[in-house]
């Protein structure tokens, strides 16, 4: 429950609204999973919320560490499945990478999330229970340490965000709350393949930071790589993009590219991709693909994503290469597989068929 509903919940149940901010700050501040442990509450409250309410985090199956100091969680779920959640160390910040669906129903066909089919939506619970588990695994909630560990969220994990709208900025707002976790919109950025609709929706409800996973600089290639192009082309995107930062000229959408060797990283490639972003407050990711089993794409040499970037920044579009991070642990953009009950059977028609690259 975020604030409002805790409030609503504290009421119904004959007590003070105040109620909401004390068990939020003793879950998300002081991480804390059994209501007996919180000492500003009367006895009285406490056995009464045992009786009707449940704090139920996800269940940590396996952690794992890279030695870039990148850290792994598969979580397991209620029902069986399971979603993986990221952490990324850097100098200045350290962000949290968090999973919206066990699965992902849009296919795009250099991610290994979609070889594993989609199961469900994941609730409001599940999702900030990402945070929560990582923020107690890195000692941020415990007293352990008294700096802020997570600073930056990303909702860049398995599934699209957009597809769970409602799930989402629930649990976004719980992440925003000062009596939970505090933090800023511009540290929390939703990466979307492009929900038209739900971007502009985004826009009215919470306007957090965006990123868009473009891929491609044209509609032919962009279908292939993401099908979601065919029901909104990248023309209709971009539109809606610039629709987000109207208003606020500070604000840049982020668009991510994963390089591809051969197939979307061309010096033409990046010389369309500058004409289609004219006009469009941008940042540019690029990211080197990274492998994982049954592929046969491959990663784009350094020296051709170098010569990409160098033509989008002399076209003026602002550019970085990602420094991939957790690869050895599965850890990076594109590799999170988790494990879910594939209702789609996707995972069995992909491994049937003949795996080629899309020229």
């Amino acid at each position: 429950m975020d604030r409002s509903a805790l409030r609503d919940f504290f009421v119904e149940i004959g007590e003070k609204p105040f109620r909401a901010q004390q068990v939020l700050q003793w879950i998300h501040q002081r991480g804390v999973s059994q209501f007996e442990q919180m000492t500003d509450l009367s006895k009285s409250l406490r056995t009464r919320l045992e009786e009707v309410a449940v704090i139920q985090p996800p269940q940590v199956a396996e952690e794992q560490l890279a030695a870039d100091g990148t850290r792994k969680w598969l979580l397991r779920l209620g029902d069986g499945n399971a979603i993986e959640t990221v952490f990324i160390p850097e100098e200045d910040r350290g962000t949290l990478c968090v999973s919206s669906q066990a699965g992902c129903v849009l296919n795009c066909s250099f991610c290994s999330t979609a070889r594993q089919g989609f199961n469900r939506n994941l609730e409001p619970d599940e999702i900030i229970g990402q945070l929560w588990v990582a923020a107690r695994a890195l000692g941020q909630n415990t007293g352990a340490t008294d700096e802020r560990v997570i600073t930056n969220i990303v909702m860049m994990g398995m599934g699209e965000p957009l597809l769970n709208f409602d799930n989402v900025v629930q649990a976004m707002g719980v992440m925003l709350d000062d009596w939970a976790y505090g933090l800023s919109k511009r540290r929390i950025t939703l990466s979307t393949a492009g929900v038209v609709p739900a971007i502009d929706r985004l826009r009215e409800t919470l306007p957090v930071s965006l990123a868009v996973s473009l891929h491609a600089p044209n509609d032919e290639l962009r279908n292939e790589l993401v099908p979601i192009n065919k029901k909104y082309p990248i023309d209709e995107l971009l539109a809606a993009c610039k629709r987000y930062v109207e208003g606020d000229a500070r604000r840049r959408i982020t668009f991510e590219y994963v390089m591809i060797d051969g197939v979307n990283d061309t010096m033409e490639h990046a010389r369309q991709l500058a004409r289609r972003l004219e006009g469009v407050p941008s940042k540019v990711n690029l990211i080197p693909f990274n492998p994982f089993p049954g592929t046969e794409y491959r990663r784009s040499s350094k020296a051709q994503i170098d010569s990409f970037r160098d033509i989008l920044i002399k076209a003026g579009v602002v550019t970085v290469t990602r420094k991939t991070r957790g690869d050895d642990i599965d850890a990076a953009c594109g590799q999170l597989a988790g494990q879910v009950h594939d209702r789609t059977r996707r995972s069995g028609r992909i491994m049937s068929q003949p795996q080629t690259g899309v020229l």
